[in-house]
């Protein structure tokens, strides 16, 4: 019982992994990288969900085994270990629902017209303000592309 506690405490730690889509986080493979930055001004932004595309199978393992302790309480004999299996399918499927709401963030689409005339459109976390109109740092090159207020 113990190894299996810890067994899940490592998974659910595995699946905390930080994968930020913000504008302010660098991963630390990102740091002391050169950047190229190209100015510009904001033309529209849109709230938009970001939704990882990674499930660590923590949710669908805990919610499982909860199902089916759960369901292994409940009747006898051949009654028990029909609950127990019925727990630990319901469990699994609710356990993966909760993990892919936890892996949503809320996040901007974020158009941009660049000083030569293009335009760029970059999401990301909506964890800065921008606004229609503002002028804005586009900053790309090893790793994601980045938009931040001047």
């Amino acid at each position: 019982m113990a190894a299996a506690g810890l067994g899940l405490s490592v998974l659910a730690l595995a699946g905390c992994a930080n994968q930020s889509a913000s504008g302010s986080v660098y991963s630390y493979g990102q740091a002391q990288q050169e950047q190229v930055v190209r100015y510009g001004t904001v033309v529209s932004v849109r709230p938009v969900v970001i939704q990882s595309d990674q499930s660590s199978g923590v949710g669908a393992l805990a919610g499982g085994a909860l199902g089916g302790v759960a369901g292994s309480a409940i009747g006898g004999g051949r009654g028990q270990i029909l609950t127990t299996i019925g727990g630990a399918l319901l469990g699994g499927l609710a356990g993966n629902a909760a993990e892919n709401q936890v892996n949503k963030t809320q996040g901007l689409e974020i158009t941009v017209r660049l000083d030569n005339g293009e335009t760029r459109v970059v999401a990301q976390a909506n964890d800065i303000q921008l606004s229609s109109g503002q002028r804005v740092q586009v900053i790309s090159g090893g790793g994601p592309t980045r938009i931040v207020p001047m």
